[in-house]
């Protein structure tokens, strides 16, 4: 385990060097960012250099060659290059089925498939199970086969647990989490009921007093590492021709044109220079900074209405230590009460963290409740438990007042654990449904939005970044039908609601 440890540390240690240039020179003078300036042109301006952002542009390169008749020139904009704040690589990498909304479950079961196979590559001109490829592509890559091998480099290991997701419900919520499975049964999903009983013969170390009823998956479900995919996705969208560069996008003159438009300014990192980029498209995938980018100086107010429901949140993780606590058969566990917890590695290793309220010391975020089917009655949600997201520092006390009671009424063994770190990450936090927001902006004629995802944005990247392709190059969704999660809902004011909220 400490082998495979430090692997992992020196590759990430080598991913964050700056790539070598012509002549084999690796080492970059103090004082010179790494990175080229943005060029003056581009056909798609990606803003967010995240798992999302970085799917969408590979993505938009995959599918070029069926509906683009000339190579696309991509450009993805990240103001943190050393992602030391990125929501992505700080997440707890889960990925599973077992969500209430339909479209949740399918793009989940899109992404399970393609992190199966992901060091396919290298098939020309082969139609695969999302359509056949046209013959007039002009890049090698055209279907969902080939995912994110790269010839002539390593096979992307990431790192998959195929432990599964169990979700616990009290007798207020068992219904609820039995219809809720049912639709995911629908889906395609493999997830399994089990009883009080039948829980405590499979998961022994579980206190099940309270406990209804419980959902497991069998299948596609576990965690695996999220810079891995962040990596790979950068790495192949690369490899076919997609540019990067550091910087923020600010939106001064924003709208200003008939009809209104976004003319991109990327601002170089420590220096008052900007570059403005001319393109056709921009896509807005800032994760927990999307809604801010559309809060532009100077953007007519008519075109702030509705605004983008998308705030950061920021969300404790917990690492601990319990030589008595849960084997390998440990699944990614959530309790009633909120809280949840994963095996890390294989010597009593946890992280673990809890889901606050929908309540924020601003007030409701929304006008009813979310139908979550992970609440308890006895620990009410209080204002109090939604962190300040000035900053990335942690709390401490948060672990010892509001998670360890959880985690050892639940959970014996853990009475006696001994926490070993934390850290902290950002939640692109939409507070109108906590639902991703995909599609065009109903008022800024070329701007595409990508966010809002609320935790699942890294599972769901895959599809979601297939999806915002698909609807930039054919003016439609053609492999799964996301229609539900653009703007009109946030126009009407009709939320979707998602039970299965973590």
């Amino acid at each position: 385990e400490l082998g495979q440890t430090l692997e992992r540390m020196g590759q990430t240690l080598r991913d964050q060097l700056p790539a070598t240039g012509s002549g084999g020179r690796g080492w970059v003078p103090p004082g010179t960012h790494p990175d080229p300036r943005p060029p003056d042109e581009a056909d798609v301006v990606v803003v967010g250099g995240g798992v999302l952002g970085w799917s969408v542009a590979y993505w938009l390169k995959v599918l070029e060659g069926r509906w683009w008749q000339h190579g696309m020139r991509v450009l993805v904009v990240e103001r943190d290059p050393m992602y030391s704040r990125a929501s992505t690589v700080l997440s707890m990498g889960g990925i599973r089925q077992q969500f209430s909304l339909r479209e949740n479950i399918q793009m989940s079961r899109f992404s399970a498939r393609f992190l199966r196979d992901i060091n396919v590559c290298g098939v020309y001109g082969h139609g695969g199970e999302f359509g056949e490829s046209s013959p007039t592509h002009r890049c090698p890559p055209v279907s969902f086969q080939e995912h994110l091998g790269v010839p002539n480099e390593p096979p992307i290991d990431i790192q998959f647990q195929p432990s599964g997701y169990l979700f616990l419900a009290s007798p207020q919520s068992a219904a609820m989490l039995e219809a809720t499975v049912q639709i995911q049964r629908e889906e395609g999903a493999q997830v399994t009921l089990l009883s009080p009983t039948q829980l405590k013969a499979k998961f022994p170390w579980i206190n099940t007093e309270d406990v209804a009823v419980a959902s497991y998956g069998l299948e596609d479900e576990g965690w695996f590492d999220p810079w891995t995919l962040l990596n790979a996705f950068r790495r192949k969208a690369i490899s076919l021709g997609v540019q990067s560069c550091s910087g923020e996008v600010r939106g001064e003159g924003w709208g200003t044109r008939d009809p209104p438009s976004v003319p991109p300014q990327i601002h170089m990192p420590d220096s008052l220079e900007y570059q403005p980029v001319a393109c056709a498209i921009v896509v807005n995938a800032a994760g927990a900074w999307a809604g801010k980018l559309l809060e532009a100086d100077g953007l007519p107010r008519g075109l702030c209405r509705p605004p983008l429901p998308i705030q950061p949140r920021k969300r404790y993780v917990f690492s601990w230590h319990c030589p008595d606590g849960p084997g390998l058969s440990c699944p990614f566990f959530i309790d009633t009460s909120r809280v949840y917890f994963r095996r890390d590695g294989f010597a009593g290793n946890y992280l673990g963290g809890l889901s606050p309220s929908e309540v924020s010391p601003r007030g409701p975020l929304r006008s009813s409740p979310p139908l979550s089917f992970t609440r308890h009655p006895e620990f009410l949600p209080s204002q109090e438990e939604e962190p300040d997201p000035s900053d990335l520092s942690v709390d401490h006390s948060y672990f010892q007042e509001q998670i360890w009671p959880r985690l050892a009424r639940r959970v014996p063994a853990f009475e006696s654990l001994r926490v070993r770190g934390s850290w902290a990450g950002y939640y692109d936090y939409n507070t109108f449904d906590q639902n991703g927001v995909l599609g065009p902006h109903p008022r800024l004629e070329n701007m595409f939005i990508a966010a809002g995802f609320s935790g699942h944005g890294l599972q769901h990247s895959p599809a979601a970044g297939r999806a915002v392709a698909e609807l930039l190059l054919k003016g439609r969704y053609e492999t799964l039908d996301l229609r539900r999660l653009g703007w009109e809902r946030l126009l009407l004011g009709r939320p979707l609601e998602e039970s299965g909220v973590v």
